[in-house]
C-alpha cells in the first residue's frame, strides 16, 4: 500500500500518453497530448504533496525541529 499511489500516479501518465494521442481536440489551444501531459505534471505535483503530509515521519517532525533523514 506504501507504494500504490506512485504506481498508480506514473501509470495514469503513460495510460493516458496512449489514450490522448491525438491532436483534433485543442485543450487551451493545446493538442489533446500536450495538455495530457501539462495536467499530468500538476497531478504528480499535488500526488506527492498529499504523500508527503501523509507520511507519519513527516507529521511527528515539526518545522522547528531538526530530523536526522539518514535513518
Amino acid at each position: 500500500m506504501k507504494y500504490a499511489a506512485p504506481i498508480i500516479l506514473v501509470t495514469l501518465v503513460f495510460v493516458g500518453s496512449v489514450v490522448c494521442n491525438r491532436v483534433t481536440p485543442l485543450v487551451f489551444g493545446l493538442p489533446m497530448f500536450f495538455a495530457w501531459h501539462l495536467f499530468s505534471v500538476f497531478m504528480m505535483s499535488a500526488g506527492m504533496w498529499i504523500i508527503f503530509k501523509l507520511d507519519p515521519q513527516n507529521r511527528l517532525a515539526g518545522p522547528e525541529t531538526e530530523r536526522n533523514l539518514d535513518t
